[in-house]
């Protein structure tokens, strides 16, 4: 398959796609968060709520009607996912096979393995309460406390659960809040996903999976991807004749961005999609159900996969960074800055928070792109949309739009939410 040349429009349009953003949202209600999980290949959580949690934000801008407990009963009562990982994330449960390779290298991490050898006894106690007592978590557990504060735990009890989950021993029954509850893992997930899958079909799984997740993923970075999930050392020479191989059978295509220097990977399934769009048309399966992103702006949330950890500056030109751990005098922006998709483009970011008193979604503060067209009309009414559908997700009951700029801006989107 010869290299395939496309625009940076159509490497915008075709990984937004990917995840189901663009053309606007596809799925709707709780069969459409699973889809959506799916579909997306994983979804990354994060136990902070500002005024919602990430992982929520991320749904709810691909899902039409999305309610948070529509990613738990997904998840922990139909059993379509499950959530693992240092990297925290929610993956479809049939994925389940591959992650167990992973999970049996991560029983044989060094680290894991000598805190098991040295406290075989800590881990019978753990394994025997658990058959006793049901689906547990670190606070239905006495424990010692440890004398250095561990992100695991701060008990030998939360470390020993923590390092059974991780190994794949344990699974997550459900959560309270967004504490684990654990249990064994033939407890909990299908008969029909718990197996163990072999070596090779875990390589080219996880393979498939980082390209389809990222959309377009750049060839240079795959040998670090299959380290992390196999844990293996491919060597460069190693690497280059795995991606040769899957090139010449077609699982994957060669591809370059107009004006870029890297090449990246796509699907070979996906190429098709990539041509319509190259053509100027919309791939099948890709129509919204509702309003486009040109009709109704989408809030992105902090880890999107389109836009987080610097991506959003090389597929949009558009500067996004989390400030949410920066130091209050060191932030450009705001504490939960929502990068704003509108079209196939990010044209400005808003700063939400939610007064539980009053129920008020307040936006803090909003900084557009200097080519955003903050003075068209079309703009101010997608903008108007996007805040409505938002405020009807966080439960709120009033949006204060007080610091939106330009004035005129703020006019036209106040005018809109009154009248919605």
């Amino acid at each position: 398959m010869d290299t395939i040349n496309i625009s940076k429009q159509t490497a915008r349009r075709f990984v937004l796609g990917k995840q189901g953003l663009w053309p606007g949202r596809r799925w709707r209600g709780k069969k459409g968060t699973a889809t959506a999980i799916r579909e997306c290949e994983a979804v990354q959580l994060d136990p902070l709520i500002v005024i919602a949690r990430s992982q929520d934000i991320t749904l709810h801008s691909r899902v039409l009607d999305y309610k948070p407990d529509h990613l738990y009963q997904v998840a922990y009562k139909d059993r379509e996912a499950f959530d693992y990982g240092g990297w925290l994330a929610m993956y479809p449960m049939r994925d389940l096979p591959y992650w167990r390779v992973h999970m049996n290298g991560r029983s044989r991490d060094k680290r894991i393995e000598g805190f098991v050898l040295n406290h075989k006894k800590l881990f019978e106690e753990v394994r025997a309460e658990l058959r006793k007592r049901g689906p547990l978590g670190n606070r239905d557990f006495e424990g010692n406390r440890i004398g250095l504060w561990n992100y695991r735990g701060r008990k030998d009890t939360a470390l020993a659960l923590f390092d059974m989950w991780l190994s794949g021993e344990l699974m997550m029954h459900h959560r309270d809040g967004f504490n684990r509850v654990y249990d064994f893992r033939e407890n909990i997930a299908p008969k029909e996903f718990d197996y163990v899958a072999t070596e090779k079909e875990a390589e080219t799984f996880f393979a498939q999976k980082a390209i389809a997740f990222y959309g377009l993923k750049r060839e240079s970075t795959m040998r670090g991807e299959l380290n992390y999930h196999l844990h293996r050392d491919y060597s460069k020479a190693e690497m280059t004749k795995l991606v040769e191989g899957w090139k010449e059978s077609g699982m994957c295509g060669q591809v370059q961005v107009e004006g870029g220097r890297d090449t990246y990977l796509v699907l070979g399934e996906d190429v098709q999609a990539l041509e319509s769009l190259e053509k100027g048309r919309v791939p099948r399966g890709w129509n919204p159900k509702e309003t486009n992103t040109l009709e109704e702006v989408t809030f992105l949330a902090p880890l999107d996969i389109v836009s987080a950890r610097g991506r959003a500056k090389k597929l949009f030109d558009f500067e996004y960074t989390w400030e949410v751990y920066t130091p209050a005098h060191k932030r450009r922006w705001g504490y939960y800055v929502l990068p704003i998709l509108y079209g196939d483009d990010l044209v400005a970011r808003l700063d939400p928070k939610l007064d539980r008193k009053t129920m008020t979604l307040e936006i803090k503060g909003f900084w557009h792109e200097d080519d955003a067209p903050v003075k068209d009309a079309d703009f101010a009414n997608a903008l108007a949309k996007g805040l409505t559908r938002f405020a009807k997700f966080v439960e709120a009951k009033k949006v204060d739009v007080s610091a939106i700029k330009p004035v005129g801006l703020r006019r036209h989107v106040r005018k809109m939410i009154s009248e919605e």
